[in-house]
């Protein structure tokens, strides 16, 4: 089997694949304090709780925006399942052109999306990841990947604008009943969410019209949901996109 991990800002999502199949898949906190004993505790436990020996992983690959902790992890994987992790990295073969003005500035998760996206749903395609930052990427026919877009993303806007204002309270992160909001909380709600849902449209709109051609709308990331039912221009939802693609990419390298 193998295993992949997306390591991002927020959380590090890990899953099993025995070839196209997802066997296993897991959420954990980023931690950059964490040591790989740390993190190879954690990883033992949820293998041991699905009933996988970590014998059974034959290959790791691993998308990381976070460097600070790729050497601990590198260390974790070598120690607890006695292999050297695949880093995603400049140079490693993707199957896809990259059409980047600096191809080494790309981060990996995005890397990853667009091979995920191109070989599963073929271009033209947008792809969307709604994660710490929400970021947007534009394949065309050819399955080249042409660059995108990149904005806070929804947890990122709420904490800024409690922590930068005097008297705006925390609130939690969910839809409101309605746009005009009758109280604080549902007035940051709405703008919030809201006004995010409406960002995410017009870029989808401008992108189209760029791209020049009709395209299917791929979304990803922990906060997909709290958007795809007011934003009918994503037409499909995939959480483990990332995490495909590592695969993919793995499959090219191995």
């Amino acid at each position: 089997m193998i295993l992949t991990l997306d390591i991002g800002n927020t959380n590090i999502k890990t899953a099993l694949f025995e070839h196209s199949e997802l066997k296993q898949y897991w959420r954990i906190s980023t931690n950059r304090t964490q040591t790989s004993d740390e993190y190879g505790m954690v990883m033992l436990n949820l293998f041991n709780h699905a009933g996988v020996s970590p014998s059974q992983v034959s290959g790791i690959i691993v998308s990381s925006v976070v460097p600070t902790i790729n050497f601990t992890i590198e260390h974790m994987c070598k120690t607890y399942f006695g292999l050297t992790p695949m880093f995603v990295v400049p140079g490693i073969k993707t199957g896809i052109h990259i059409k980047y003005d600096n191809p080494r500035e790309l981060g990996s998760d995005r890397i990853a999306n667009a091979v995920a996206c191109n070989e599963l749903y073929g271009g033209p395609a947008i792809y969307i990841d709604f994660g710490t930052a929400t970021s947007f990427g534009a394949l065309n026919a050819q399955g080249e990947f042409l660059g995108g877009a990149i904005v806070p993303g929804l947890k990122v806007m709420s904490d800024a604008i409690v922590d930068r204002t005097a008297k705006l309270p925390r609130f939690e992160l969910i839809k409101p009943p309605s746009a005009i909001g009758k109280n604080t909380v549902t007035n940051l709600q709405s703008g919030i969410l809201y006004g995010h849902v409406g960002m995410v449209k017009y870029l989808i709109h401008r992108m189209k019209e760029e791209l020049g051609a009709p395209c299917r709308v791929i979304a990803t990331g922990g906060m997909a949901l709290l958007v795809k039912d007011d934003a009918p221009e994503i037409d499909v939802l995939d959480g483990l996109l990332t995490l495909k693609g590592l695969r993919l990419i793995y499959e090219k390298n191995a």
